[in-house]
């Protein structure tokens, strides 16, 4: 409820000295915004807050959505219930889709509880604080919502790089062992990226590692299989039957390691089309769109390395309309290519490097394949490569890709 005159201001914050335990020692870098339209209700949060918290304001929802917008990052929100125009509850429920991270606390004159309720389910509230609050209250709600959200990033960053650190050097151990089945890895990731983000996706990284290691259930084909289908020939009723349920024996292989649950669902679903996905009312959002991502990346691969042009390819996927989410389709037309300031050369294995991509297939001297085409090489791939080129040797010159200096 908003404060009408300055007397009342002394009953919506009590005043009083607080020792807070070191464990949720407030941290000054750690920005916090608090919403409220009156003035001098925010006047005296920065007169009680300032010397423990690095504290804005913002006297409207609609202020506070441009504040976190171009003065971000911040840690914590918190907004009064009762304001005219966007109430807190609807601030609340938008930063949380548009800044998840974000710890979110409200502060009402109103305890009715179907408000907080609401403010809860909406907005998913950290904390819900009525007034009149002591001081000593609201700093420790402060000191644990910078806690919580301090929890949240470092888990994400986790996953993020941890996570991302650890498939990386997966796929590449992957496409050691099995260059045919895992060289488009890293070819998918690249495009599944690229489209994430003309999307304007929050947890590109989801995406990413999905792509990355959306190959992995191809460990159980036979190598003539997986080069039957990229090479575009017809595969017989029992190989189809092999490729088709390489996705479901990848998130097999998967579904043991924790939370990455939604990565696993994206990659059992990889080859449903969008009628099949719109069809599974319980289906993640996040889910489909990465189920969709890495089907119209793989499937876009899989006609560049049969020989076709990327305006071709794009076209070829319009024309099968009922297979593909209209919304992320057109945006593969912008998608950057490997001919972009690219030339293709013939080397020696000895003058191979980092980020080249294999025109051809490299072919060791005894028939064996050891790079296949379209594969980018990678520091592993390299060592790979020159090892067995001083070993058993390798046919040279190799034909690669590279971009123009």
């Amino acid at each position: 409820m908003p404060v009408d005159n300055p007397e009342r201001q002394e009953h919506y914050i009590t005043t009083c000295n607080v020792d807070i335990p070191n464990e949720i020692t407030p941290i000054m870098a750690e920005k916090i915004l608090f919403v409220d339209d009156e003035q001098q209700v925010l006047d005296g949060m920065k007169r009680q807050l300032r010397k423990r918290f690095s504290l804005q304001t913002a006297l409207s929802g609609e202020v506070a959505l441009q504040i976190l917008k171009e003065e971000g990052p911040f840690s914590v929100i918190v907004s009064d219930m009762r304001m005219p125009g966007m109430d807190g509850v609807q601030l609340l429920s938008q930063v949380k889709e548009a800044y998840p991270d974000i710890t979110r606390l409200m502060l009402t004159g109103n305890s009715d509880q179907d408000t907080a309720m609401e403010a809860v389910n909406k907005g998913q509230i950290f904390r819900f604080l009525t007034k009149p609050c002591s001081t000593a209250t609201l700093i420790t709600s402060l000191a644990l919502a910078q806690r919580q959200h301090r929890l949240v990033t470092a888990e994400r960053e986790l996953l993020d790089q941890t996570l991302k650190g650890a498939v990386t050097v997966l796929s590449e151990l992957l496409c050691l062992a099995n260059p045919t089945a895992f060289s488009s890895s890293r070819r998918i990731k690249n495009v599944v990226v690229d489209l994430a983000e003309k999307l304007g996706r929050r947890f590109v990284w989801k995406f990413e590692i999905a792509a990355l290691i959306s190959q992995i259930g191809c460990i159980s084909l036979p190598s003539s299989v997986l080069r039957k289908r990229q090479d575009g020939m017809e595969l017989d009723e029992d190989e189809r039957l092999m490729f088709f349920n390489h996705p479901k024996v990848g998130a097999s292989l998967l579904e043991n390691i924790p939370r990455i649950e939604e990565i696993v669902e994206m990659i059992s679903l990889q080859f449903s089309s969008l009628e099949e996905l719109n069809s599974m009312e319980d289906l993640d959002d996040e889910v489909k769109i990465g189920a969709q991502l890495l089907k119209i990346a793989g499937d876009y691969d899989l006609l560049l390395n049969q020989g076709e042009s990327h305006r071709d390819a794009v076209k070829h996927l319009k024309e099968q309309k009922d297979l593909y989410d209209p919304e992320i389709l057109p945006l593969l037309k912008k998608v950057k290519t490997k001919d972009e300031e690219s030339v293709v050369t013939r080397i020696a294995v000895k003058d191979v490097t980092v980020g080249m991509i294999a025109e051809e297939d490299i072919v060791a001297k005894n028939g064996a394949m050891l790079t296949p085409k379209g594969q980018q090489i990678t520091w592993a791939v390299l060592q790979g490569l020159r090892n067995f080129a001083r070993k058993d040797g390798v046919k040279e010159p190799v034909t690669v890709r590279l971009k123009s200096s």
